[in-house]
């Protein structure tokens, strides 16, 4: 028994086939190349025929096909909503996927990135054995995939663990509108984003952030003047700790989970706040939901939705 799974992010499409133990059996990768619309639905299908070709050489038999989409998939239609690929505001994914299968009994499941990074740290990774369990992703924006009683939170129309729009802050400013108070403050993007308010305000500043195009500045850049101890880096993530405490802390009060698993491409380098923000939390959460939670990095890393899109797919066999 094996099953394919299809990870479609911000850059690139990552598509593996896994036996029934999860051992990836061959791997296939795509830039996306500024592909749009129709274009990306080609280059999936693409990477697909090339591995059922391959499926029929070594005589292997896929039963289930799981995909990850980096936005919405909305179960009840096969169409997904993936605002960092343009004209993919309501795209039928699933009929791609379904017209290249050379078996029409090959089930297949679509669902959000953020429900395949826990789907696929329960299976392979931190979160291996939990039945409640959280990935906070945070990357160039913020989603959570959500995991209670063993089974992906994803409500009453897809569209749960959005928590990039969670109300940490007040009052409300208009720039919250496309990406909501928590993700404007503490994703990638909005890192940078704080970054170059504060390095207009403060006319006095002489940091190494000073020789940056300001445009041009990044949470990359942030985090090398955090390690000089820029005083801008320092107040931006003393910031950002703030509120990744916060949202920890209504995680934690909300859905008592075992464990919290930090991700994205943030995490990485801000693994080294984790403690930092646990004290955060404490100072927030329900008191003792806050001593039974665990913080802990992703161990997965990059394929984390490849992992858990084919879990997914093992799942609905």
């Amino acid at each position: 028994m094996a099953v394919i799974g299809i990870d479609l992010g911000g850059t690139k499409i990552s598509t593996a086939i896994f036996n029934s133990e999860g051992k990836i059996l061959k791997k296939e990768l795509a830039p996306l190349e500024k592909r749009n619309g129709n274009e990306v639905g080609d280059l999936i299908k693409s990477l697909l025929n090339k591995l059922f070709t391959y499926c029929n050489q070594e005589k292997i038999d896929i039963e289930a096909i799981g995909a990850c989409v980096p936005g919405i998939s909305y179960s009840k239609t096969g169409k997904v909503w993936a605002p960092n690929i343009p004209g993919w505001e309501n795209y039928p994914l699933l009929d791609d996927i379904s017209s290249c299968l050379p078996n029409k009994n090959i089930k297949v499941k679509i669902d959000s990135d953020r429900a395949c990074y826990i789907l696929g740290e329960c299976w392979q990774g931190s979160a291996k054995g939990c039945n409640d369990a959280i990935f906070l992703a945070i990357g160039t924006g913020i989603g959570a995939g959500i995991l209670v009683n063993g089974e992906v939170l994803r409500g009453s129309n897809d569209i749960g663990g959005a928590i990039g729009w969670l109300a940490l802050d007040r009052p409300f400013y208009q720039k919250y509108v496309s990406c909501g108070c928590f993700e404007y403050h503490a994703s990638g993007e909005g890192l940078a984003k704080v970054t170059r308010e504060f390095l207009l305000e403060e006319k006095n500043y002489s940091g190494v952030l000073k020789s940056k195009l300001i445009d041009e500045i990044t949470s990359y850049d942030l985090f090398e003047a955090f390690r000089t101890k820029d005083p801008i880096a320092v107040k931006v993530f003393s910031i950002a700790i703030e509120f990744w405490g916060m949202a920890v802390a209504n995680l934690v009060s909300l859905f008592n989970p075992e464990k919290i698993i930090f991700g994205g491409g943030v995490f990485g380098p801000a693994v080294q706040f984790l403690d930092a923000i646990m004290n955060e939390a404490r100072k927030w959460s329900q008191p003792i939901s806050i001593n039974q939670v665990k913080l802990e990095p992703s161990s997965l890393g990059s394929d984390a939705g490849l992992i858990g899109a084919g879990y997914l797919a093992l799942k609905s066999i």
